[in-house]
C-alpha cells in the first residue's frame, strides 16, 4: 500500500535501502525553536523575485558508506521475545517478534499495520535489522559528546559516543541536516534514557529515517518524550506513557514494554512515512552578465488531501549556500543575486521538508533536491 496517510496514522509497506552521507559533528548553542511550533506558526511569503535572506556555506560533509535497514524498515515495533502492550496506544506500522511468538495488549492498543510472530517476514526483517545495527555500531566516531544531549544544543551529522556509554536526553536536542536530505546521525551507546518531555528536532533537511541509535544493552522513552529515529537496542526496550515515536523500535534480543495512557493523548509509535516532492529550479535570466541579477525560482511538487508542502529552500552555488527563502501558497519560493562570479555555475535548490498542518493532523513532507540548473555568467 502506497498511500500516505497524516503523522498520526500511515501505514507503509515500501522498502527501500538508507542511504546516508555523514557529516564530521560540533555542536553549538543557539535560540530555541520547534519543527512542529514552527510550521503551525507558519512563514511570512517573500514578495515575488526576492529571498528571505542570504546564507554562508555550511561545513563541508565527510562521506561515509551506507547503513542499510533494508526489509526491517518495513517494520514499527520489533522484539525478540515479545512486544507486551498497556492501554492505548497507537502503532502506525507492522508489529513484528521473533523467535518470540508473545504479541499482547492488543486492543486496547491498537495496530495500523501487520503483527508477524515468527514467520518468514519476521525472521526476514529480523536477520535485516541485526545487519544493520552491527553496521551501525562498528562504525567509527567523528565526535565523543558528553552523556546528557539536549539543552538546544545542536548537531550536525556524524558518529556520536560518550564515554560513559550511557546517552541521557533532557530538554531539546536539535539535529540540523545542513540542506543534505541524505545526512545521517548515528549515534552509539550503552544505555540510552529520556526523560519526561525531552524532544528530539529535525533541522534544515534532517530525516527520521536517517538517524539511528544503536543501544548495546537497554533503552528507555520517558513519559510524554518525543523522539525521532531508528532506535535498535540489542536488549529491551520500553516505551513509556504519552511518548510520541517517530522512527521504529527494534529491541533485537528481548522484548518491548509500551505503556499506554488512560486518558489524553495515546502512545504513539508511527513508522516514517512522509510524503514524497520533487523540487525543479530555473533561472532568469540566463545567460547573465556579472553583477545582473538574477532570479531563481524553485518549484516544489508534493500533495497530500489538497494541502501543498510549506517551508524554506535552500539555493546553492555548487556545495556553498547562496540563500534561502520561503515557499509561498503555490509552493513556489524565488532568490535573487547578483553576487554570482564568472562561469559556469552548478546551482540547485533544496526544499527542507517541513510540517504541515492537514485538518486535524500534522503532514512532514519528505525534503528533496532539484536537478542542477546551469548558470552562465559572462564576465
Amino acid at each position: 500500500m502506497n498511500t500516505f496517510f497524516p503523522t498520526c496514522s500511515r501505514p507503509r509497506t515500501s522498502r527501500f535501502r538508507l542511504v546516508m552521507v555523514l557529516a564530521a559533528a560540533a555542536m553549538a548553542i543557539v535560540p530555541p525553536t520547534s519543527q512542529d511550533a514552527g510550521a503551525a506558526a507558519g512563514r511570512p511569503e517573500p514578495p515575488s523575485g526576492t529571498s528571505a535572506t542570504a546564507r554562508p556555506a555550511p561545513a563541508p560533509h565527510v562521506v561515509v558508506p551506507p547503513v542499510d535497514l533494508g526489509y526491517a524498515m518495513d517494520c514499527a515495533v520489533m522484539a525478540g521475545t515479545a512486544v507486551m502492550n498497556t492501554d492505548t496506544t497507537t502503532v502506525t506500522g507492522d508489529v513484528n517478534v521473533s523467535p518470540g511468538t508473545t504479541v499482547s495488549g492488543f486492543p486496547p492498543g491498537q495496530v495500523r499495520g501487520k503483527t508477524n510472530r515468527a514467520d518468514a517476514e519476521a525472521r526476514r526483517e529480523k536477520a535485516a535489522a541485526v545487519a544493520a545495527y552491527n553496521d551501525a555500531s562498528r562504525r567509527t566516531p567523528t565526535a565523543t559528546l558528553p552523556p546528557t544531549l539536549g539543552g538546544d544544543a545542536v548537531l550536525t551529522p556524524g558518529v556520536f559516543n560518550t564515554p560513559s556509554g550511557v546517552f541521557t536526553l533532557a530538554g531539546t536536542l536539535k539535529l540540523d541536516a545542513q540542506g543534505d536530505p541524505d545526512a545521517f546521525f548515528i549515534f552509539q551507546a550503552s544505555t540510552l534514557i529520556t526523560l519526561r518531555v525531552s524532544n528530539i528536532d529535525l533541522l534544515n533537511g534532517a530525516r527520521a529515517d536517517n538517524v539511528v541509535w544503536a543501544v548495546s544493552d537497554d533503552a528507555t522513552l520517558g513519559t510524554y518524550s518525543t523522539f525521532r529515529g531508528n532506535l535498535m537496542a540489542r536488549r529491551s526496550i520500553t516505551v513509556d506513557r504519552g511518548t510520541a515515536m517517530y522512527g521504529r523500535t527494534l529491541a533485537l534480543d528481548e522484548a518491548i514494554q509500551i505503556n499506554g495512557t488512560t486518558d489524553g493523548p495515546a502512545t504513539r509509535i508511527t513508522e516514517p512515512n512522509d510524503p514524497p516532492t520533487s523540487t525543479t529550479l530555473t533561472s532568469s535570466p540566463n545567460p547573465s552578465q556579472k553583477g545582473q541579477p538574477v532570479t531563481f525560482t524553485a518549484t516544489v511538487s508534493g500533495s497530500y488531501q489538497s494541502f501543498l508542502p510549506t517551508g524554506q529552500v535552500l539555493f546553492k552555488d555548487g556545495s556553498s549556500v547562496v540563500g534561502v527563502a520561503d515557499l509561498n501558497s503555490s509552493a513556489v519560493a524565488t532568490f535573487t543575486t547578483s553576487a554570482l562570479p564568472p562561469g559556469a555555475r552548478q546551482m540547485t535548490a533544496t526544499y527542507m521538508g517541513n510540517g504541515t498542518a492537514a485538518n486535524e493532523a500534522w503532514v512532514h513532507f519528505r525534503s528533496s533536491v532539484s536537478a542542477v540548473l546551469v548558470q552562465q555568467v559572462n564576465s
